[in-house]
């Protein structure tokens, strides 16, 4: 199963400039999805990141690795757009080669274990068939209302 970007954003809640994934190429229902993200020179974070040596964040790897999880994990959820899912905790982060424009990260997401409200995945990101940036990611799904009111 294949997504362009406006069937990703049925899905998830974010948006420019923070949807680091732009389309799906492989989809297995509650197992793996595997997903791209197109690095161009015209993101805003590359003015600073830096000068005369733009290099994608880290933490913006981490981002698309979570965004595609998550994106796997929304597939089943019902009234999924009452929900959001958390970045619990990362393990495991290994950053193996830089990513810079030009590059097209392909994000592969495996899903380790679901149980109830708390997931676990396994991330990797790719560039040229090369392992960039791997972790495994736990998430926690909230009730959207929980997350605009965490006492409730």
């Amino acid at each position: 199963m294949e997504m362009d970007i406006n069937e990703i954003q049925k899905f998830l809640p974010h948006r420019y400039p923070f949807l680091l994934i732009d389309k799906v190429v492989e989809l297995e229902r509650l197992k793996r999805i595997v997903a791209i993200k197109n690095v161009s020179i015209n993101e805003a974070y590359f003015q600073g990141h830096f000068p005369g040596k733009p290099v994608l964040p880290g933490v913006l790897i981490l981002e698309a690795m979570a965004q595609a999880g998550g994106l796997l994990l929304l597939q089943d959820i019902p009234e999924r757009e009452h929900k959001l899912l958390y970045l619990a905790s990362v393990k495991n982060l290994k950053f193996r080669r830089p990513v810079v424009p030009g590059d097209q990260l392909r994000v592969e997401v495996r899903l380790i274990k679901w149980k109830g409200d708390i997931c676990k995945i396994e991330a990797k990101a790719y560039v040229e068939g090369n392992l960039a940036t791997e972790a495994t990611l736990m998430c926690v799904m909230v009730d959207r209302d929980r997350a605009d009111n965490p006492s409730k």
